[in-house]
């Protein structure tokens, strides 16, 4: 069973500054229209163990399509850090952009395509 951790993270420039509990060694990189241009690699946390310690008035939100996923990104820097939607059985879920972890070793993650693009 993989191991939680609770890790800290945000954009590049600070403004957006956010602590997450999941397990963080493995994460999707999705095709879709956003996602393939953006190079996200995401972890799904539950919304209660994801904390957006600072930043909150620096974020702007991009929705397209069904407008069911929130991605928010820095006003700023431009990074996104984060996206916030919801879950196939309808809990709240927060997606963790892997690559804005703090310390985060990209060797050590293990990436699975996923097809967003048809989905």
């Amino acid at each position: 069973m993989t191991e939680l951790e609770t890790r800290s993270g945000g954009c590049h420039c600070g403004r957006v500054r956010f602590t997450a509990r999941g397990a963080f060694d493995a994460a999707i990189s999705c095709n879709c229209s956003i996602c393939g241009k953006r190079g996200h690699w995401l972890a799904f946390v539950p919304a209660g163990d994801f904390e957006l310690e600072q930043g909150a008035d620096s974020l702007s939100d991009y929705q397209f399509n069904h407008r069911r996923i929130h991605h928010l990104f820095c006003a700023t820097c431009g990074v996104g850090s984060f996206g916030r939607g919801t879950a196939p059985d309808g809990s709240a879920m927060v997606a963790v952009n892997v690559r804005c972890l703090d310390d985060v070793d990209l060797t050590a993650v293990t990436v699975t395509a996923y097809d967003g693009r048809s989905a």
